[in-house]
């Protein structure tokens, strides 16, 4: 037990009792998750509905699915769509909780705000599951096929199914690559981060999780969510003026 609490010392900025408050707030935003997704499993005419008013969209927009053309590029190449698969699953926690982790022990005085953006963007897109709850392209057999396996039951209990719009592994990755890059020393550290968003953005599209709509709405709910967190050390002041 004394050696745990040395390496807690020695390794963490600020000791085990920092740390497993760190552990609380994604836990407890993790309970926020289940209970949005409760709202959002409720009605799945409407999630259904919702995709197609998006897919609709697209159409009309821009004349085309891009979502079938990425599916293709992918379909191409085993080796690529295992890779895209593999961003798919693991770009949300496995790299968000990685990325939490080295910016917490390596880089402290830039974790608080790394966190509430990542929080914030996270609340933001509960917001969106619950008020817009879509059904993501790969439901839509007519047009798409699943690029990843979503029969295992584990990640069904897991997952949210109508947790398309916005994208969060989207905007995740943006927030992602933004606070690595500044932060990464060497040239190529920050040009694989500069990509990470694009690349993940792709992935997301190439194996029908998302549409081109989603992954939009999650890079603007990216951008809100860093430029609030950056100001609002500037706005406290005025709001303490106006209370």
């Amino acid at each position: 037990m004394t050696a745990v609490v040395a390496a807690g010392r020695r390794v963490l900025p600020r000791g085990w009792t920092d740390f497993g408050r760190q552990l609380a707030i994604w836990f407890g935003f993790y309970v926020a998750y289940l209970g949005a997704r409760s709202f959002a499993d409720r009605n799945p005419a409407q999630a259904f509905w919702n995709g197609w008013r998006v897919l609709s969209f697209e159409q009309r927009t821009t004349h085309d699915i891009v979502e079938t053309t990425t599916q293709q590029v992918v379909a191409s190449s085993h080796a690529l769509l295992t890779l895209a698969a593999w961003t798919y699953w693991n770009s949300e926690f496995t790299v968000v909780g990685l990325a939490l982790l080295f910016v917490y022990v390596r880089h402290h005085e830039r974790f608080a705000r790394f966190r509430n953006t990542v929080l914030l963007a996270n609340v933001l897109g509960l917001v969106g599951y619950v008020v817009w709850p879509t059904a993501p392209p790969w439901m839509f057999t007519t047009y798409f096929q699943d690029g990843v396996n979503h029969s295992n039951g584990a990640l069904a209990a897991l997952a949210n199914p109508y947790a398309a719009m916005p994208s969060l592994h989207a905007a995740d990755a943006l927030i992602v690559g933004v606070f690595l890059v500044s932060l990464s020393r060497r040239w190529w550290a920050k040009a694989l981060w500069a990509l990470w968003p694009a690349w993940v953005w792709f992935c997301v599209l190439a194996t029908a999780n998302h549409f081109l709509l989603d992954v939009l709405a999650g890079i603007c709910v990216a951008i809100l969510s860093i430029l609030v967190v950056r100001q609002a050390p500037r706005l406290r002041p005025l709001i303490a003026n106006l209370l």
